[in-house]
């Protein structure tokens, strides 16, 4: 089988290089990588001739226009990355029947009500980043080709930068925080993203009637300003510097915080058809949460 991933030095593509090598022959790319295969999705057309080049088995598209904020005043550039170029890769796969895995959000529902959401709830995304993934979203099902879509929320990853980094640094410096607390969803690890795309895409192609759009996040919820109190406590009591005392982390509105986008409350996710169709178990957040504060703090 041979693979061809794009968005390879994101948080997610990052992991999906170690979760999709075993499978078969893996290309990895991103937007500035050398050589002749162009993997620029500000220029979507450019991308059918890398997949016309490489004729692979199976797409992973890991690209995608992330600045939630910024997205509202360069929707054009969202919507190239997000959407245009998806379809460009759904159109290429559908006439080589390769099969394409593709990331998607919780901000293609507006975050109404305090429900998980199931896959097949009615999408009313709040901002341009939301609309442009449900457009990707979009093209993707009408191409015709079989897919994977993993709708997923509040990712993270031990490299680069994160919220739990943040909070960290911040609770070091300071004496009191203040944090975000009517948003509800499930912090996920990019490690698990990764992990349950290769167990998914590997089921799916022995099964393709499991192919469709599926939620991929980790059990249980919290809102950000549990993540911070977990996070800071782990720190806490695992001996590093910590300035901010657990009671001075103060809980705020979202209102609070006036932001360009405006952003779903709720981010609860239904994983019940991912966990059944591909006979899967999700671990608690906060196992996620560990394990990638260890990998940072040691």
């Amino acid at each position: 089988m041979k693979i061809l991933l794009f968005g390879k030095n994101g948080q997610v593509g990052w992991e999906l290089q170690r979760s999709l090598a075993p499978l078969g022959e893996l290309i990895a790319l991103d937007f500035d990588s050398p050589g002749d295969l162009k993997a620029d999705f500000t220029q979507p057309d450019t991308l059918a001739a890398t997949v016309r080049a490489v004729q692979p088995d199976v797409i992973v598209n890991a690209a995608a226009h992330t600045a939630v904020d910024k997205a509202e005043s360069e929707a054009e550039l969202a919507r190239a990355i997000n959407a245009s170029s998806p379809g460009v890769l759904a159109r290429e796969a559908a006439s080589l029947n390769a099969w394409l895995v593709h990331y998607s959000t919780d901000y293609v529902f507006d975050g109404s009500g305090d429900a998980p959401r199931s896959e097949d709830a009615p999408t009313n995304p709040l901002s341009v980043y939301g609309r442009t993934k449900l457009e990707g979203e979009e093209l993707i099902r009408a191409s015709g080709c079989p897919h994977l879509i993993l709708r997923t929320s509040w990712v993270y990853a031990a490299r680069g930068g994160n919220f739990a980094r943040t909070m960290l640094r911040l609770a070091a410096e300071r004496e009191q925080l203040k944090v975000i607390d009517d948003q509800i969803g499930a912090p996920t690890g990019a490690d698990l993203l990764a992990d349950v795309t290769a167990h998914a895409l590997r089921t799916a192609r022995q099964q393709p009637e499991l192919g469709g759009t599926y939620h991929a996040v980790a059990t249980g919820e919290t809102s950000w300003h549990g993540y911070a109190r977990f996070v800071i406590e782990w720190a806490r009591q695992h001996g590093h510097a910590v300035k901010v005392a657990p009671e001075a982390i103060t809980a705020l509105p979202t209102s609070a915080y006036p932001t360009a986008a405006k952003r779903p409350l709720n981010s609860r996710l239904s994983t019940a058809k991912l966990r059944s169709g591909f006979s899967l178990t999700l671990p608690a957040w906060e196992l996620g949460v560990e394990r990638m504060l260890n990998e940072v703090l040691g």
